[in-house]
């Protein structure tokens, strides 16, 4: 049966469906000997299908892994230059990519996958995904800083931060460990935001990746995940996409038109008892 390419392509393990995408965006991916472009279909039965020259087997067995990336490896399969990769770490065969990309000096979590679909799910903002650090910052923090920190800060860019759970864990000497939960991961957000409350950065350790938590790894030591933890990480990844649609078919529910004008009705729901 024909299917979308780019989901083929992600269920073989070259990577999420966004960056398989990218992969047929740029020519390298072949179907019966034609140049693919986005939207292709292909029968992973029946077509011949190439990535850079190498054929493509139709499936690979779903492997799940969770690894402690130290400071100074990259998240990534491959390396630009000398450096170490996640994958390099890791001594299991077949086509593995990392979920949750940490920069090159933070450490701690990343999942490490053939399955694109699940990838997709855990990392597309959409569908909001906690993830969970313990922050070293060099100073003391304030309450003003704090809260700036929870109710979102704007970037050098020009990006707004969505609302984060930020407290104070413990105090480190002249420097203080946070505990910072997230739902959103821009490239080097966590030190970006330390740096314009100034608060630098020292050390970032990510510990948990929606119901995937580091446990007791040390840095470079992985492990399967067990049946449960995957489970676990699918149903999350369902419920996420299942309330997100409720929540469109419920703003579309609300908008009634009313000639050539549509109005639109805002509802908010009261905590306090017998509202």
């Amino acid at each position: 049966m024909e299917e979308r390419l780019q989901k083929v392509l992600a269920r073989s393990g070259l990577g999420s469906r966004r960056a398989c995408e990218e992969l047929i965006s740029a020519g390298r991916v072949h179907v019966n000997g034609q140049v693919a472009i986005l939207g292709s279909k292909a029968d992973p039965t029946k077509d011949k299908i190439e990535f850079d020259g190498h054929i493509i087997t139709p499936f690979e067995s779903l492997v799940y892994i969770a690894l402690y990336k130290p400071r100074g490896v990259l998240s990534a399969v491959s390396s630009p230059d000398a450096r170490p990769t996640v994958c390099d770490l890791v001594t299991v065969p077949g086509h593995l990519y990392p979920v949750g990309r940490l920069d090159v000096d933070s450490e701690g979590l990343v999942l490490l996958t053939n399955d694109g679909d699940l990838a997709n799910r855990l990392t597309h903002p959409r569908y909001g995904h906690e993830k969970e650090y313990r922050v070293l910052v060099a100073q003391h923090p304030d309450a003003e800083q704090l809260q700036i920190w929870r109710q979102g800060i704007v970037l050098e860019d020009g990006y707004r931060t969505i609302p984060a759970q930020v407290r104070l864990e413990s105090l480190a000497g002249k420097g203080a460990w946070l505990r910072v939960i997230m739902r959103e991961g821009r490239k080097r957000q966590i030190r970006e935001i330390g740096s314009r409350l100034g608060l630098p950065v020292v050390k970032i350790i990510r510990v948990r990746i929606g119901n995937l938590f580091l446990g007791s790894l040390r840095p470079r030591q992985w492990r399967y995940l067990t049946p449960y933890e995957i489970d676990a990480l699918k149903v999350k990844s369902t419920q996420s996409a299942r309330s997100k649609r409720n929540s469109n078919r419920y703003i579309r529910s609300i908008s009634k038109p009313s000639g050539n004008k549509v109005i639109k009705k805002q509802y908010s729901r009261s905590t306090k008892k017998g509202k």
